[in-house]
């Protein structure tokens, strides 16, 4: 289940500096399963109870990718939101997801250009107030000039 703000669209002449979103959202096995099977990684890190206990995280974990994935859920969701065109995102994964966290994804107006309707995003993930991703996003913007 998703826990955030309405979805939609906020224009390029509606963006300021420091708008927020985010949406939450637990890690289930399915979602671990069904990102395996799209993304064809079945790295048993992921997947197998057994391999992933020897491993160093003593125990399955989410695809990094998985969990990135929820930072672009809310930048086209919600900020920028629908229309909105990826341009770049940087990614550092600081502690891994496991199956049943509740997790976190915020994104954060750092920078805005108007004239070339580019804005830049902070980026985290959080897991029980930890953060466990941090990057940054560049995106186009919707514009109300281009509907």
């Amino acid at each position: 289940m998703l826990d955030n703000l309405p979805r939609g669209t906020i224009c390029i002449e509606d963006i300021e500096m420091g708008m927020t979103r985010s949406l939450q959202k637990v890690v289930t096995d399915q979602d671990i399963e069904m990102f395996a099977q799209v993304s064809t990684d079945r790295n048993p890190v992921h997947l197998d109870d057994d391999y992933a206990r020897d491993t160093i995280f003593e125990g399955r974990i989410a695809h990094g990718m998985l969990t990135a994935g929820l930072v672009s859920a809310v930048i086209g969701e919600q900020l920028p939101g629908h229309g909105t065109v990826y341009l770049g995102q940087t990614l550092k994964f600081l502690g891994p997801v496991r199956p049943g966290d509740m997790v976190r994804a915020e994104v954060t107006v750092t920078a805005i250009d108007p004239a070339k309707r580019r804005v830049t995003l902070d980026c985290q993930c959080l897991v029980d107030c930890k953060k466990v991703l941090v990057g940054e996003a560049t995106v186009l913007a919707p514009s109300r000039k281009f509907d």
